[in-house]
């Protein structure tokens, strides 16, 4: 087993799973409605609670508890791609919040699908302890897959001005899909068998599938790859991340190592 594979692998894992589901908890109490509302935020519990898997996976390899993990490591030490990062719109959550539901669910399904790509390859991992976390995960993220799917109909099928925002959501989200597939200091083999080739065709087969089932447009051009200075598998970030952190991290920096 290579150790430093291993490990690069578990830091995108969990950093993707803890980014986007802190993402995901700014909806709560501004989703469309209260049943979504509940729904999302249920969604977002899940994701940090896939996070914490991942990252007590690294602490049995000795490499810090989790909680230190999620909470005090800089922004450079990240390995989530940049697209999970990204602000759901314009303000903060408690200062003037305009958040965009059209880019949230175009994100959403593009991670998802992602999501479930990369899971069905981990199940067949050779660390034994990955594949099981990974079997246990995907079960739960069938749903929030099926969630969004769900939204994507509604939306296109809905009025003007929700499929032009989920046009809009959808280009935004191009801009920075790539970065899902960039591996960083991963390579294809027995802890992770699959390339990014192979998830980039997967995605790219299960989404046309999507859009064509909601009559949704395919966006034009490829699929470009993280451009230089943000791929977010080698570190590299924006100042979003950075405010992203401060946030979320702000009450276990007032007592490293307590039990909340």
């Amino acid at each position: 087993m290579d150790r430093s594979v291993l490990t690069a692998l578990l830091y995108q894992l969990a950093d993707d799973e803890l980014v986007i589901g802190h993402r995901d908890s700014e909806w709560l109490g501004l989703a469309p409605h209260l049943e979504e509302d509940i729904a999302f935020g249920s969604i977002a519990q899940d994701e940090v609670g896939h996070a914490t898997l991942f990252y007590r996976l690294l602490e049995e390899l000795g490499e810090g508890t989790a909680d230190d993990l999620a909470f005090l490591r800089p922004a450079a030490a990240r390995r989530n791609a940049v697209l999970l990062e990204r602000p759901n719109g314009a303000g903060t959550y408690l200062q003037e919040p305009q958040f965009d539901w059209g880019y949230t669910i175009a994100r959403r399904l593009a991670y998802d699908v992602f999501d479930d790509a990369r899971l069905a390859a981990l199940t067949q991992s050779s660390y034994v302890p990955l594949a099981q976390v990974a079997a246990k995960i995907r079960r739960e993220e069938k749903y929030h897959l099926l969630h969004h799917k769900i939204w994507l109909k509604r939306l296109a099928g809905g009025t003007t001005e929700a499929r032009t925002r989920l046009e809009a959501g959808i280009a935004r989200t191009w801009a920075d899909v790539g970065g899902l597939f960039a591996l960083g200091d991963v390579t294809p083999g027995d802890l992770f068998p699959a390339s990014a080739q192979e998830l980039a065709d997967r995605w790219m087969a299960h989404m046309r599938s999507l859009f064509e089932g909601a009559g949704v447009t395919w966006p034009p051009g490829p699929v470009s790859p993280p451009p230089p200075g943000l791929d977010g598998r080698r570190g590299e970030h924006t100042p979003d991340l950075e405010a992203l952190l401060e946030t979320m991290g702000e009450v276990y920096r007032t007592a490293p190592g307590a039990a909340w």
